[in-house]
């Protein structure tokens, strides 16, 4: 299913779609999920029960259906486009430059998304069916390790069981596309990483990242983050100063750590500076990323995303990072799946 908004749409293409598009804009979580779990109860009802409920009028008798989402369904049964896709924007998230748009074209894929395994907010299927409609080649889940109880982080165990998920997925599309085995690890404060060597050998990516203790002192958090930096396993150093601008969540100021001295650890050991594209984020803000570029720093532009609609955010990062003059070839998300995985083995 392509995500388009003609009248060709199936009634679970459509509320799927609006999801998606309330998502990427920030929409009210409830509305979300009130149009995904409608998209649900369609699937497992079976279509000849649907139209004979339409006709009817009488789907709202369904659990998970209703007013709105039953007046898509009818809708896009009849065969229009439904009231309330028409009067969501489908259009580009961010000003369509050339630069802009040849940097968004580059991006080959993603190092960061959640599932419903951690904090995300939906099945690894449904963020994997998105990532296929967008068009990505390859996705790195990476969701959180057990230290970030608050975001029910992964234990070994728990983690072990996704990889075989993730194999299975991989297995069943057959090339099409690749979801890569992946973390996002916490940095403790000694600058170890929250999960067993063991764990972190068996994956395609490693997303390290601060989230407790973010007021920690200059000179402890630059020992914290170096330790990081250095560790064998870690591809992309992640949102590195944890800073929020905006948002539901308010605002953050970032951490503070000797930028110049982590930078040039990221270069020297090859761990790519993660471009942030979550609109609270813009992570980091405009003068580290040009303090990463004249250190020779290699970038990853990241959704972070959190749920399906949250995957279209790459087009903020890749705005940013053509604005700012990074170069394309040291984004490692342009690079082909082959490449990228030589990358991610380079110290292990």
């Amino acid at each position: 299913m392509a995500f388009d908004d003609t009248p060709t749409l199936e009634p679970i293409d459509a509320l799927r779609r609006i999801a998606f598009l309330l998502e990427r804009s920030r929409g009210e979580t409830r509305k979300v999920e009130a149009f995904r779990k409608a998209a649900g109860v369609v699937l497992t009802t079976g279509e000849d029960e649907i139209r004979a409920r339409a006709e009817a009028g009488t789907l709202t008798e369904l659990p998970g259906i209703g007013a709105s989402t039953a007046k898509v369904v009818t809708q896009t049964l009849a065969g229009q486009v439904p009231d309330y896709l028409a009067k969501l924007d489908d259009g580009p998230l961010v000003p369509q430059t050339p630069e802009t748009v040849a940097m968004r074209e580059a991006l080959r894929g993603d190092l960061h998304s959640h599932s419903d395994w951690s904090d995300g907010g939906s099945p690894i299927e449904e963020m994997v069916a998105t990532c296929l409609e967008l068009g990505r080649e390859y996705q790195a889940l990476t969701d959180h390790s057990p230290r970030l109880t608050v975001a029910n982080g992964l234990t070994a165990e728990r983690l072990a069981t996704q990889l075989t998920i993730v194999e299975g997925i991989n297995a069943h599309l057959g090339g099409e596309f690749t979801l890569l085995s992946g973390i996002e690890v916490d940095i403790l404060d000694d600058g170890s990483l929250d999960q067993t060597d063991e764990m972190l050998d068996r994956l395609d990516v490693v997303v390290a990242s601060v989230h407790s203790k973010l007021r920690m002192a200059k000179g402890p958090m630059t020992r914290r983050m170096l330790g990081a930096v250095e560790n064998p396993h870690t591809d992309v150093l992640g949102h590195c100063t944890g800073r929020l601008v905006t948002g539901g969540r308010g605002t953050r100021p970032q951490s503070e750590f000797d930028a110049e001295a982590v930078f040039e650890a990221c270069a020297k050991h090859q761990v790519a500076v993660e471009i942030n594209s979550r609109p609270e984020r813009q992570d980091p803000p405009d003068d580290l990323v040009r303090l990463a570029l004249d250190a020779g720093c290699l970038f990853a532009i990241d959704t972070d995303a959190h749920a399906p609609g949250q995957l279209d955010f790459l087009a903020y990062g890749a705005a940013r990072a053509a604005e700012l003059g990074v170069p394309a070839e040291r984004i490692v998300t342009t690079w082909p799946l082959d490449e990228l995985r030589a990358w991610t083995l380079r110290r292990r």
